[in-house]
């Protein structure tokens, strides 16, 4: 008798145990259920196991590390079928954000359990949704939940949507995302307007361009000194001085760590020394596939708590997502209206 570890519903799980070999899979958070499978008994060496639709697709999109090209278009066709648009931008709306997909006019809803072969979002704040419809003019695509390294899922497959935008016809790639600030001169509300990263989890070997290179995305080393464009940084700056934030919005350096755990001290301190502004847990993987098939891109940071850079027994100096949802809330009004009138702009600007 063998028996095989799968999730229960949403949920999903690619480790099997055997006898009492343990787990050498992982899993993404969810409840899991066991599923007891038994031999066949006509000795053809075939395992009868019941297992709903669901979970049987669960199993195997968790089970894909990387994506073919095939499977990418498979998906955007989907989208773009059951839509009628081929939208021009692509928004990934970050922890408490997803406010901004709600600006949506006339939004087709696909739900991410819906569409073939597309993961699960698992995190508080990311309802698991993608939307389609138009914004100021311009036809986009929204991304209600993202996800993230620490679900379990790998970075090939976290950022696997940019990639489907791509084909649906995305030119645009908008990544925000909740951080927490290292710089001591931002404050807890603040933006920052990224204009470089620091990819630790590249530092430690992890790309989400790992494996062979499919030169229809991009090639097979791409250049990411100019990752972040610097025309829509700078249409950012103009519009926050018209919304007069001006002093609340900033120029940065993000850096992405792997999660889900806040970062330590020690951690926070050496991120500042390499010239690092804020952190969080997820976008330069979807900021890297995104260059890779060479999407401009626009990413900023709302800043849902101040890093503790040093050493206190106060735990109200301890960071918690409850704090970043609600600075989310609090802030969502205006993250909207400075992706709305970027937008637009770039809608205006269309021959």
């Amino acid at each position: 008798m063998t028996g095989y570890k799968v999730a229960n519903g949403n949920g999903h799980s690619n480790g099997n145990t055997n006898g009492t070999n343990g787990s050498n899979g992982h899993s993404n958070g969810h409840k899991l259920a066991d599923y007891t499978a038994q031999e066949n008994p006509t000795g053809n060496g075939k395992i009868n196991c019941e297992l709903t639709h669901e979970e049987l697709r669960a199993l195997r999109v968790l089970n894909e590390d990387t994506y073919p090209y095939e499977v990418i278009e498979e998906i955007a066709d989907f989208i773009t079928k059951g839509s009628g648009m081929r939208p021009r931008i692509g928004i990934i709306c970050g922890s408490g954000l997803g406010s901004l997909a709600d600006m949506i006019q006339d939004p087709k809803i696909f739900e991410y359990e819906k569409i073939p072969n597309f993961p699960v979002s698992t995190v508080e704040g990311h309802a698991g949704r993608l939307v389609v419809g138009t914004l100021e003019g311009a036809t986009v695509m929204a991304m209600q939940g993202r996800f993230h390294f620490y679900e379990g899922y790998p970075l090939a497959k976290c950022s696997m949507p940019v990639r489907v935008m791509k084909l649906c016809g995305v030119e645009y790639l908008f990544a925000t995302n909740a951080a927490g600030g290292i710089n001591p001169r931002f404050a807890v509300g603040d933006i920052m307007l990224m204009h470089d990263h620091v990819n630790m989890l590249g530092f430690a070997g992890n790309s989400p361009l790992q494996g062979p290179n499919d030169p229809r995305f991009g090639p097979r080393f791409p250049a990411l000194v100019n990752s972040y464009n610097k025309d829509l940084i700078n249409k950012a700056i103009e519009i926050g001085k018209a919304m007069g934030i001006e002093s609340n919005i900033h120029v940065g350096v993000y850096s992405c760590l792997g999660g889900p755990n806040y970062e330590t001290i020690a951690e926070l301190k050496a991120l500042r020394m390499m010239g690092v502004d804020a952190v969080g847990m997820s976008t330069v993987h979807e900021v890297i596939t995104a260059r890779h098939c060479d999407m401009k891109v626009f990413a900023f940071s709302l800043i849902t708590n101040k890093c503790a850079t040093e050493y206190s027994d106060k735990k109200d100096e301890e960071a918690n997502h409850e704090e970043v949802m609600a600075v989310a809330k609090n802030r969502q009004k205006a993250c909207c209206e400075l992706v709305s009138r970027l937008i637009r702009e770039i809608h205006m600007a269309s021959p």
